[in-house]
């Protein structure tokens, strides 16, 4: 009842009300306390020197903030996944919880116009607006509460402005993504997979191998034929954070190379 009141109030009038009105139109409330928001969106870069010579911006929120973020995610995901093991939830989160995803969220929800800073420009801060981002949920945090963050987090930014199932898709089919570049770079690729012989018949595991030109260069095992052979396509990236893509041909072919001498 009183945000209702205090909504067309904060918006209308007053020295911050371009902050009020930036807060609601992005997130759809009105603060308790405008000086966290203020400070979420001042970059390092734009610092305000204090009285004792001391400088501030929104380092400190973005610390808090990405706690903040991490905890709310891993707790969706623990609801959102039941079946699905502490590997699976941790790579997902890495994803989701990423700069690049960060920074498309920001700039959906339109952050990136609020940000205070003299490196917009600069190419070595590509992070800024997600850094913003992670500052601007810590001062929800502070100033709303942890169930208010979650809440809005989970039910409105995640729901309006990430898709986990395109997340899923892309992070995910490691087969199809290998036989793309196999055939975009002319190598040919085959899957050999095979039922483990020291597997128990009530619960067979499957191994695959993945030969690149003839070439053996990833392994997998897996509860059916399927999960092998994703894992023995993954396994050729070496690890969780290499996606098989143009920017990493060159690491792929060094290492069919040196299996080939």
């Amino acid at each position: 009842m009183l945000d209702f009141i205090l909504r067309p109030l904060r918006r209308r009038f007053g020295k911050d009300r371009a902050f009020y009105v930036a807060i609601d139109d992005m997130f759809g409330f009105i603060p308790h306390n405008i000086e966290l928001y203020k400070l979420a969106l001042v970059h390092k870069s734009a610092s305000i020197e204090l009285e004792d010579g001391s400088h501030i911006n929104n380092e400190r929120l973005e610390f808090l903030g990405d706690a903040v973020i991490e905890s709310i995610t891993s707790d969706f995901l623990f609801i959102e996944f039941p079946e699905k093991d502490e590997g699976f939830m941790t790579q997902l989160r890495s994803k989701i919880v990423s700069r690049q995803s960060l920074n498309r969220i920001a700039s959906k929800l339109g952050l990136d116009k609020h940000i205070i800073s003299n490196a917009i420009g600069n190419t070595s801060q590509k992070h800024i607006f997600g850094d913003a981002f992670e500052a601007m949920m810590g001062a929800i945090y502070l100033d709303q509460g942890y169930d208010f963050a979650n809440r809005l987090l989970i039910n409105t930014i995640y729901r309006n402005y990430l898709s986990i199932d395109d997340i899923l898709r892309s992070e995910t089919d490691f087969k199809s993504r290998l036989i793309e570049w196999c055939q975009k770079n002319h190598y040919t690729i085959e899957f050999r997979t095979d039922a483990d012989s020291a597997s128990s018949g009530a619960r067979p595991m499957f191994h695959s191998v993945v030969y690149v030109d003839g070439i053996a260069v990833g392994h997998g095992t897996g509860d059916s034929k399927k999960v092998a052979e994703q894992n023995a396509a993954f396994s050729v990236s070496q690890d969780s954070t290499t996606s098989i893509n143009d920017e990493n041909s060159a690491k792929i072919l060094d290492r069919i190379d040196q299996m080939a001498n």
